[in-house]
């Protein structure tokens, strides 16, 4: 089969796009495929629409925020890191601009304007592009262990001795993330690890979720945690913003503690895992008993869900006088210092019963791929098969929201285009 590509990118999401670029400025011929219509539609609609390019913390800050097995990302960071995105958007002609806790956005906060420049610049680089184009398999010379090329659905094939596979995991999957690179993973001996729905909403059988009578409910700068079932502590504490759905809690403080929720249910092996949210971090639980006595006291005539009005959310209020058996009527004077304690020890450690989360599909990121150890770290290459390299989603790497998972994607990819690209020297 005659050389056509020096190099093939599969998916075209910002690992793949990336790819592309690295490869392509380095001289190779690359051809991108996609299997949907637009390119970079994850990349459209990260951040909420305006895309969270990177996060400007330091490395090991970063690292930290990878829970997926953020120390793999050392070698790809030597090569492209954080610092290197910006600088390569701000080349291109995107201004960015940091947020809160690191987080960097296009000053025009529109993701189309991120999408639509990493276009340009692959188009100016002469990468070849193909939408719309499904591939059926990646083909593997396994007596010489290495890439010969790819097989459309159409059924024709398309060589070229590199291949790079981008098509994220299986979350969001309207953007075009099937999981179809597992099964090319797998067919050159990589192993896949368990796959699970990270970054995700968490579902609860609590009876205050069950009716509903918290349904959107917005907490503000709490902390949520994840609480062993046997030991009675915390396994993780995650800080941030929570809302109440209709089937549990979601927002920030959610979203990342929902991967120690699945962990949990799978290792325990039982039906639900508590939770605790603490509507005052940073508070003991005198300091909130001396909060309540003094509020209540500066009001004694007053029935007490009058006088804590605006202590905290009304729904919220109501939810501790039902788990603390206080009588909302009841005025100062009535009131124990045991409902007291009890109302301060329930509002620092809410109590929820987490069943589970929402669907893998329903992710932000999906937990689990191709096992990192049969990765090159400094490559994204095979160590398995010469000529293959993973980037991005379809790896065992992820990170929370704000910026890390696309980090990742950005800088295995640039780092795999490079690798391949760097291949071609060595023939």
């Amino acid at each position: 089969m005659e050389r056509q590509y020096d190099v093939i990118v599969i998916g075209g999401g910002p690992s793949g796009l990336m790819a592309s670029v690295s490869a392509a400025q380095l001289g190779a011929r690359v051809l991108l495929i996609d299997k949907g219509s637009k390119l970079g539609r994850k990349l459209a609609i990260s951040g909420g629409g305006r895309c969270n390019v990177t996060n400007r913390a330091d490395t090991e800050e970063i690292i930290k925020h990878i829970p997926g097995n953020g120390r793999f990302m050392y070698s790809p960071f030597s090569v492209f890191d954080n610092e290197d995105i910006i600088d390569f958007f701000e080349n291109l002609g995107i201004s960015l601009k940091e947020e809160d806790r690191g987080r960097m956005f296009p000053v025009n906060d529109k993701a189309i304007t991120v999408v639509r420049t990493l276009l340009e610049q692959i188009r100016t680089l002469n990468v070849d592009i193909r939408t719309e184009t499904g591939v059926a398999d990646v083909l593997y010379d396994h007596a010489a262990g290495k890439v010969t090329g790819v097989k459309l659905t159409s059924g024709s094939e398309i060589s070229a001795p590199n291949v790079i596979v981008a098509v994220g995991g299986k979350s969001v999957p309207h953007t075009g993330s099937t999981g179809d690179g597992y099964p090319w993973a797998k067919k050159a001996g990589h192993t896949v690890t368990d796959l699970y729905p990270t970054e995700v909403p968490i579902t609860c059988s609590d009876s205050l979720i069950r009716d509903k009578t918290l349904q959107g409910l917005s907490l503000r700068d709490i902390e949520l945690s994840v609480v062993d079932p046997k030991k009675k502590k915390a396994i993780k504490t995650h800080d941030g913003d929570m809302i109440f759905t209709h089937f549990g809690i979601s927002g920030p403080a959610a979203l990342r503690c929902s991967q120690y929720v699945v962990k949990a249910l799978k290792k325990h092996k039982c039906t639900a895992i508590p939770l605790e949210v603490n509507l005052f971090p940073g508070k003991r639980e005198n300091d909130v008993i001396e909060d309540i006595t003094s509020i209540v006291e500066a009001e004694p005539k007053k029935a007490i869900k009058n006088s804590l009005a605006g202590w905290v959310p009304e729904r919220m209020l109501n939810a501790l006088f039902v788990l603390t058996e206080t009588d909302p009527q009841t005025t100062q004077a009535n009131l124990s210092k045991e409902a007291i304690r009890s109302l301060a020890q329930h509002s620092l450690a809410f109590p929820l019963q987490a069943d589970g989360t929402l669907s893998i599909e329903k992710a932000f990121v999906t937990g689990g791929g191709v096992s990192i150890k049969e990765i090159q770290p400094k490559r994204m290459e095979s160590k398995l098969m010469h000529g293959l390299f993973f980037c991005g989603e379809v790896l065992d790497l992820h990170g929370y929201t704000g910026g890390y998972n696309i980090t990742v994607a950005f800088s295995t990819g640039y780092t795999a285009g490079k690798a391949a690209a760097e291949n071609l020297w060595e023939e």
